[in-house]
């Protein structure tokens, strides 16, 4: 993992923060983005440090095309063409679609799906011209599934898996890998408020998965072993979706 150049988005905590710690390694450096949180996000950045990798934070929400253009893409350009991407950054706005605003299915599609395609189209144009990277989007469970009281979110995460299987095909004549990660019930802030008890006991192994689990599947796609691997959703779930 050492000498390359990676962005995490959405990195400051929960999932984004341990895959950020997880692709950590001397002589990495580890673009951090996060939108609000600094004490958070250097917090994240210090865990990424002990483990010896250099740590640049990048404030914006990837959410607003204007500012992954004028934040972001200087960043890369300053930095040189990035060896890995993941996109974590994302929100939910649950409700029963009766009572969903139209403000609030925009937000989740803006993030969701435009922060996607901004940061992605930033990132990649440069693994083009390295004719090498790896891009790795976090879709979920609820986006194969679908999820009562979800529908902007599903149907966000849904979109990303129609986008990593297009960019997929568009990008392996030039030796750049494609691929989502696809969580079930992990142990973040997202699911703090849920019925835990109720909730394991529709999951075969009995229990909420850990943000460090998720974190080791986007290593693997990260690492060597995956190299022909692209277009593909891994399922950290616990077998609750097969």
């Amino acid at each position: 993992m050492s000498g390359r150049r990676i962005l995490v988005t959405g990195a400051s905590r929960g999932i984004g923060r341990a895959v950020a710690v997880a692709l950590s390694a001397p002589e990495t450096l580890i673009l951090l983005n996060y939108k609000s949180s600094t004490f958070a996000a250097e917090e994240a950045a210090s865990e990424c440090r002990d483990k010896g990798a250099d740590v640049r934070l990048v404030q914006l929400d990837v959410g607003d095309g204007d500012q992954v253009a004028e934040v972001l893409e200087p960043v890369i350009k300053e930095v040189g063409p990035l060896d890995v991407l993941v996109n974590n950054a994302g929100i939910a706005r649950d409700s029963l679609l009766a009572w969903v605003k139209p403000e609030d299915w925009d937000a989740v599609m803006r993030v969701n799906l435009g922060g996607l395609y901004s940061v992605t189209r930033a990132a990649v144009r440069g693994m083009i011209r390295n004719r090498a990277g790896r891009i790795i989007n976090m879709t979920s469970i609820s986006g194969q599934r679908g999820n009562a009281g979800q529908t902007p979110y599903a149907a966000s995460k849904a979109g990303i898996i129609g986008f990593t299987k297009a960019l997929a095909l568009e990008l392996a004549p030039r030796k750049i890998t494609v691929n989502a990660v696809a969580p079930g019930l992990i142990d973040t802030d997202m699911t703090a408020d849920l019925p835990r008890e109720e909730l394991a006991k529709a999951i075969p192994m009995r229990r909420f998965g850990s943000p460090a689990e998720v974190a080791g599947a986007v290593r693997f796609l990260a690492g060597p072993d995956a190299a022909y691997i692209t277009g593909q959703v891994l399922g950290v779930n616990g077998g609750f979706y097969t």
